[in-house]
């Protein structure tokens, strides 16, 4: 009877691995890295990649910086098409230049010497009327002469004017408008051309570059991966019997193969929801097989993601 007991119990152990052992101190787990990414917000070409894999960079650092030939050249369009606003709307709030205004002061001082020569004329012509010198039609011409020197004198004092005034309200809002959109214009495109340049959103270690230089890569595609300062944690499962002993910000004791002594970790993250789910939800009986994911800091360990390693409490 001890024989085929013992047989069957070998039998099962086989069926079920790990019945009938002695089950050993802590929780087996893993090590999980939270790495920040690194891409670009606009699409194109990679120019240059200035870090290799294994670097230390700093937050702020060079990582990447796309081919911009054309971005550079949008630039430049918005930034002439901010000067042609501006000089149209400084035209237009300051009046005519001051060569044009010159012109017309010239012109309206000729226009007065002629109409003093005409007025001069027709005194003459009115005196020498009434004398009988000289017939009527000469006094006619002479008055019209002067008529047309004086309309010609007052068109061009009020050409003077307005060229002397600024442009109509409406005129100088709508060239204000234009101002602001060129320089909207001009900023979006100082902005993409800066989105070409990819720095380090993060201090940390250089853990992969997914492309070379002269690849295309999408807007958002991850080109760098950085591993920060105290970003790797510790993942590992838990029974339902033994998470209520457990809280946030417990230390922990972690150990593995080849590992330094001393590892420690804080309890950081418990999943909600169980591992596995038996067929009767929480019944007395099944939901000891329950298990839960359990999360924990790392404290100044340099492991590397994937070790397989032990949790424990800490006495």
């Amino acid at each position: 009877m001890d024989g085929f007991l013992a047989w069957l119990f070998g039998l099962i152990a086989l069926v079920i691995p790990g019945f009938g052992a002695t089950e050993a101190p802590g929780y087996n787990g893993y090590v999980e890295a939270r790495y920040v990414y690194a891409s670009s917000s606009t699409a194109g070409p990679i120019e240059t990649i200035s870090v290799r894999e294994g670097d230390v960079v700093l937050e702020g650092d060079l990582l990447f910086r796309l081919r911009s030939e054309q971005q550079i050249a949008l630039l430049s369009a918005a930034e002439a098409r901010v000067a042609a606003a501006d000089a149209g709307l400084k035209n237009l709030t300051t009046g005519s230049r001051a060569d044009e205004l010159d012109v017309i002061q010239a012109s309206l001082q000729k226009a007065q010497a002629d109409m003093n020569l005409a007025k001069d004329s027709a005194t003459r012509s009115e005196k020498l009327f009434k004398e009988g010198l000289v017939p009527q039609s000469k006094l006619d011409q002479d008055r019209a002469s002067l008529a047309s020197a004086e309309a010609a004198v007052r068109q061009l004092e009020a050409q003077l004017k307005v060229a002397e005034l600024p442009a109509r309200s409406e005129q100088q809002v709508q060239a204000e408008a234009n101002l602001a959109a060129a320089h909207a214009d001009a900023e979006k495109a100082n902005a993409d051309l800066a989105d070409r340049t990819i720095t380090a959103p993060a201090a940390g270690r250089i853990e992969r570059v997914f492309f070379d230089a002269g690849e295309i890569v999408a807007a958002g595609t991850p080109v760098i991966s950085i591993l920060p300062e105290g970003a790797l944690k510790v993942k590992f499962y838990v029974p339902e019997t033994a998470r209520a002993g457990l809280a946030l910000g417990d230390q922990l004791a972690v150990s593995c193969d080849g590992c330094p002594d001393g590892l420690t970790a804080k309890v950081s993250y418990f999943a909600s929801d169980p591992q596995f789910t038996p067929p009767v939800i929480y019944s007395r009986d099944e939901r000891q097989r329950l298990s839960y994911l359990v999360e924990a800091t790392l404290e100044g360990a340099s492991l590397h993601p994937g070790q397989p390693v032990t949790v424990e409490r800490r006495p």
